[in-house]
């Protein structure tokens, strides 16, 4: 579970980096089928769509990001915020659409990353609220403050998850999945 765990601290620093620091990356969004509470996806398939789910997040984020230093103005701020909660109700989107998957564990791991989707998007509505309420310099600064923390929290709220799906995996069937889907390898680092 160290590999999902290291998937999303990474996707946590990338979000983090995404709005104040220095990074680059593009894709646009894609994952998930469309499943109820009984409907299972193999857990290689559902880590695969995890990971692709948030490689498209934080790239979009990226990209984000970059565009606003590329145009620092309100109309860059606002274009950066819009792209941000595209990519943010995406991810929720396909994060929510995805089976459950086929391992002992499985509810647990669906509820979860559901919790997370709603977590995130709750968090994006301050990012909405600072970008609707910005106007003039000093609002300019007060968004993008909110919009960094609040990608930081975010950041957290990811983390957190990862967590969760590490402690309820007793038998290891997610980490492993983890490890050997495709869509994770650039996210993942092996020691």
């Amino acid at each position: 579970m160290r590999s999902f765990l290291a998937v999303l601290i990474l996707s946590a620093a990338i979000v983090a980096a995404g709005c104040g620091g220095d990074s680059s990356s593009s894709s646009s969004s894609s994952s998930g089928g469309t499943g109820t509470e009984s409907s299972t996806a193999a857990a290689g398939d559902w880590a695969n769509s995890v990971c692709q789910a948030f490689n498209d997040w934080n790239s979009s984020i990226t990209e984000a990001a970059q565009s606003v230093r590329d145009n620092p103005t309100e109309d860059g701020i606002k274009t950066a915020g819009d792209d941000i909660r595209s990519a943010t109700d995406t991810l929720a989107d396909d994060l929510r659409g995805l089976d459950r998957p086929d391992t002992e564990s499985g509810q647990e791991a669906k509820a979860a990353i559901d919790e997370l989707a709603t977590s995130l998007e709750t968090s994006m509505q301050k990012i909405t609220d600072a970008i609707d309420n910005a106007s003039g310099a000093s609002g300019l600064v007060t968004a993008g403050s909110t919009i960094a923390t609040t990608l930081t929290e975010m950041g957290s709220q990811v983390s957190t998850t990862g967590q969760q799906l590490e402690n309820i995996d007793a038998g290891g069937e997610l980490q492993s999945a983890f490890e050997q889907a495709d869509s994770c390898a650039g996210l993942t680092t092996t020691s």
